[in-house]
């Protein structure tokens, strides 16, 4: 159907008719068509307007397969100029001929079934209409699939689009040699100078005689460039190597300044207000160690700590060992902490393993009771299974948490004691954007007593992502007119996020937990409430009221609610 002209040229110097499937198209790239009534052309500019407009229009339209149109200029009474344009039959594909030469026409392995594979992919068939865009990314698309994997050096060497302008037919030609298969050789370093080649070594780049494949570049390059050894990271191979067999692995380094110094400030509503400095050294004692240490004070929680971090081992686990004083005053207890330890991640894709060894000594100041101090010399295991499909902002899958801890009076402990915790957290898409989110957590620790255990190994809940409702830490054993933790916990939630369009979501939840010391006596609090949630870059960040039906109030509580 022809259209007329468009609302927006009703007042223009030059009005265009054509088909309203190709008004936009045309309207987009044509400025003259934004000339106002007081630009009206004499007759030379008419003749020049037209042959520019021919030119241009001709050139758009066979972008989309309409090879022979007829541009026409009629002259309208109030001095205005009409661009007729008929854009005639479009072309259709009528024949496509696609052809292999190279490696992948050999008879060997799964070359045949890739071959295939490729032929089937294509997308242009007889019978579609033509469109310049299509055809150039069916091109790029059957070179990707081919160069990404294996066959790097693949080429289209020949590609043509023969048009017949009187049948409005394309035939469609395509010529591909997909080059010799392509091995990882030696890896090559550039850039070093703080650091030795060795340090690369650590972060698992292809083997040898690996097959060539994109997405191992790049998930090599991903980890040294996440690393705080480096400010800029290239891993690429030279496609015209003579040596496809064994072709080497180029990285291309800047090192990033080693030392860094930050300031920070924020407000929590669990420990208030916040200032913290920092101080970071990727090349600590002129070893690829990193420093990172820091002085944080908050309202209710004071803190100093220094961690190393080693570069992995060659077999993937990740070294640390630091130290940390801190001293906090959290529902009626005070606490002086200080401890010294070592710790090691095995990351394993999804799974995540933590092995850890730590000494500390605390002292406890509760309101109303006695001070007491504790040591202990603990080991630790954390097991994390993450199946998310956003790390920072999920809506489908799960992730679980176990550990295992404990101490003996043997080794430089006040009590024996074994710490068992669990938490489980499932996330439900539910209609186009929101999602149910479900979460369950419990722990034991198995003692005698309460007393000599230290307070990390025990536990106190409420506040912002626990119970909500009640203040933070504020669920748990009194002692005096504190709080202090007990040998038993049990969480659970659900919340239910409604996302609008953009950023900004509401949730509405329903949490019920506790902390106790003795089973029989053991109650679960309930606290529920609504908020407003907002996408930041580094996860959701949720504003919540909530009521605690406890001890009924209604606080205002917030934080970056991610997975844990």
């Amino acid at each position: 159907m022809t259209g007329g002209a468009s609302a927006r040229a009703a007042n223009a110097a030059v009005e265009l008719q054509v088909p309203d499937a190709l008004r936009p198209l045309l309207e987009k790239h044509l400025d003259f068509l934004e000339l106002a009534p007081d630009q009206l052309l004499d007759a030379g500019g008419r003749v020049a307007l037209m042959r520019r407009a021919r030119k241009e229009i001709r050139e758009m339209l066979a972008t989309e397969g309409y090879f022979s149109p007829t541009i026409e200029r009629k002259d309208l009474e109030d001095g205005r100029l009409l661009v007729v344009v008929t854009p005639g039959g479009r072309t259709h594909i009528s024949s496509v001929d696609l052809r292999f030469t190279g490696d992948l026409t050999g008879g060997e392995g799964d070359r045949p079934a890739r071959l295939a594979a490729l032929r089937n992919a294509w997308g242009l068939q007889a019978g579609q209409p033509f469109r310049q865009a299509d055809w150039d990314a069916a091109k790029q698309r059957l070179l990707d699939a081919l160069s990404t994997r294996e066959y790097a050096a693949a080429s289209i060497v020949d590609s043509q689009a023969v048009i017949n302008p009187d049948t409005a037919s394309a035939e469609l030609k395509v010529e591909v040699d997909s080059g010799p298969v392509f091995r990882f050789g030696p890896m090559e370093v550039s850039g070093l100078a703080d650091y030795d080649a060795s340090l690369v070594e650590r972060y698992r780049p292809p083997e040898r005689g690996e097959p060539y494949s994109q997405e191992r570049l790049l998930r090599f390059q991903t980890a040294l460039q996440n690393t705080s050894y480096f400010a800029s990271v290239v891993v690429d191979i030279d496609r015209s190597t003579p040596t496809p067999e064994a072709v080497p692995v180029r990285v291309t380094v800047i090192e990033a300044k080693p030392r860094r110094i930050g300031f920070g400030s924020g407000i929590s509503s669990n420990t208030g207000y916040r200032v913290e400095t920092s101080y970071r050294d990727a090349h600590f004692m002129g070893q690829p160690w990193t420093l990172v240490s820091g002085v944080r004070v908050e309202q209710r929680r004071q803190l100093g700590y220094a961690d190393v971090f080693l570069p992995p081992s060659l077999s993937g686990h990740l070294d640390s060992f630091g130290m940390l004083a801190e001293h906090t005053n959290i529902s009626g207890l005070q606490t002086q902490r200080q401890s010294i330890g070592v710790v090691r991640t095995i990351p394993r894709g999804s799974m995540e393993n933590r092995l850890a060894l730590n000494f500390q000594h605390e002292i406890l100041t509760p309101e109303g009771s006695l001070r007491s101090s504790r040591s202990a010399l603990t080991a630790n295991w954390s097991w994390t299974y993450r199946a998310v499909d956003n790390i920072l902002d999920p809506r489908h899958g799960q992730v679980v948490n176990f550990q295992l801890g404990g101490a003996s009076r043997a080794f430089l402990s006040d009590r024996n004691f074994v710490r068992l915790y669990g938490r489980y957290q499932h996330f439900f898409p539910v209609a186009e954007r929101d999602v149910l989110i479900l979460r369950a957590e419990g722990g034991m620790t198995v003692a005698a007593s309460r007393e000599g255990v230290p307070q990390d190994f025990l536990f106190r809940t409420g506040g912002a992502q626990t119970v909500r409702g009640y203040a933070y830490q504020s669920l748990g054993v009194t002692e005096g007119s504190a709080t202090v933790g007990g040998r038993y916990l049990a969480v659970t939630s659900a919340e239910y996020v409604h996302w609008y369009e953009g950023n900004w979501g509401v949730a509405a939840f329903v949490d019920a937990g506790n902390a106790n010391d003795e089973r029989e006596l053991f109650k679960m609090n309930l606290g529920y409430g609504v908020g407003p949630r907002w996408r930041s870059p580094a996860g959701p960040i949720a504003v919540d009221l909530a009521y605690g039906q406890s001890d009924h109030r209604v606080r205002l509580q917030f934080a970056v609610a991610i997975a844990f």
